[in-house]
């Protein structure tokens, strides 16, 4: 049975709303962690520990991900992706202890982790118009991250936490049958699955991974503080203006979902301009509009934190799309699993960073004055970047310079 879902490939459309319901899915707990937590019997604070596993394993489930992907097949484990988030979502639906919970929400972030290092790899296959197509992906990430608040906090409105879980549970297995219904074999002798076999490192791909590495380390550090800051931000900043928490909440999310579109602007140019201009002028518009950002408040820190967000947005595709031209496919599942390792650790940092410096008597504005300094560390690696040959990137020849 297996056999028949192995080596498969599958429309670019069915993987973007395939991460569109990682974020989704795994984001559906934020919202829902208090009303289970009442109803179990657990504090806030509790029932966010409950948690903790599975966000751990959201991460570091990874590399096993990428390893399974390796020895049977992507098709195959994002198969086993959809139905492993719905079943997992749905299982709990039916908790009844914090026990069950931590059962529950652990074995969704094992499942969570697959998309990823395999879901990406499979959609690098194709090589053609790569940086659209990661931006796309990343729009439809970020979609899911948006809507997962909004969604659930309607289904709890009308129902309760329960029904938000099995209800996400069921669109997935239900989605899980029509992706695989949508895998169509691949042709072994084609020129695309040809070159695909045939691909080496390229030559300078040390050198690359190193800058890559610094760029998802010091990226990934002003990404995940930007978006767990933003919200606070605006509520103190914006304060003048008179706007409820719930209006500051709406613009904090208005932010989010501009800036979402930002990535398929920043994978356009991908496709047109070499990756390494492209990382250094996305990396110095965020020194530039975080910074600024910190200086203003009322309507002008609004404009300026969505452009900021927007340059923080933007690096996301260009690591992979970069990662794409020196990493041959074989070893991509790997190469991915291991960032997002990398992001993971770093941003489970971000959180006892910023508290350390509040204690020490240091202002938000201060931190985010401080967040413009780790672009500068993105800037250089940038430059890092090793130049290449002229290279097939969709369509167009250029030289990267």
């Amino acid at each position: 049975m297996l056999s028949w879902f192995r080596n498969k490939k599958i429309p670019d459309i069915y993987l973007y709303v395939s991460h569109f319901l990682d974020h989704f899915i795994i984001l559906v707990f934020a919202k829902a962690a208090y009303d289970a937590g009442h109803e179990i019997g657990l504090t806030y604070g509790e029932t966010i520990q409950v948690a903790t596993l599975g966000f751990i394993l959201f991460g570091i489930a990874s590399p096993i991900a990428a390893r399974l992907a390796d020895i049977y097949s992507r098709s195959i484990i994002m198969v086993v992706f959809h139905f492993g988030i719905g079943i997992s979502s749905i299982l709990i639906s039916f908790s009844h202890t914090s026990f069950h919970l931590l059962l529950g929400l652990s074995s969704l972030g094992f499942f969570a982790a697959i998309f990823h290092p395999v879901g990406i790899a499979m959609l690098l296959e194709t090589k053609e118009r790569v940086g659209l197509r990661l931006g796309i992906n990343g729009l439809f990430g970020n979609m899911g991250v948006a809507s997962a608040p909004l969604v659930t906090g309607v289904i709890i409105f009308y129902s309760n936490w329960k029904i938000a879980f099995f209800v996400s549970g069921a669109v997935c297995i239900i989605y899980g049958i029509l992706f695989a219904l949508a895998l169509k074999p691949v042709d072994q002798s084609s020129e695309v699955s040809v070159q695909i076999k045939s691909e080496k490192f390229s030559p300078g791909w040390k050198q690359a991974l190193v800058a890559l590495g610094i760029s998802t380390t010091f990226g990934g550090f002003v990404f995940t503080a930007v978006t767990f800051l933003v919200p606070r931000y605006l509520e103190l900043y914006m304060e003048d203006l008179l706007l409820s928490v719930a209006l500051t909440g709406l613009l904090a999310s208005l932010v989010y979902a501009i800036s979402s579109f930002s990535q398929v602007l920043v994978g356009w140019l991908i496709d047109r301009m070499s990756p390494r201009k492209v990382l250094f002028i996305v990396s110095t518009g965020q020194i530039i509009f975080i910074y600024l950002a910190s200086q203003f408040d009322g309507y002008k820190l609004f404009f300026l934190m969505t452009l900021a967000v927007c340059f923080v947005f933007g690096q996301i595709p260009i690591i992979d799309a970069v990662m794409v031209r020196y990493v041959p496919d074989n070893w991509r599942n790997r190469v991915l699993s291991m960032k997002f390792v990398l992001n993971l650790g770093v941003g489970a940092t971000v959180l006892p960073t910023c508290s350390f410096m509040l204690e020490k008597g240091y202002q938000l504005s201060d931190l985010f004055s401080f967040l413009s300094l780790f672009s500068i560390v993105i800037v250089l690696a940038s430059i890092l970047l090793p130049s290449q040959s002229p290279a097939l990137n969709g369509r167009k020849f250029y030289k990267e310079i």
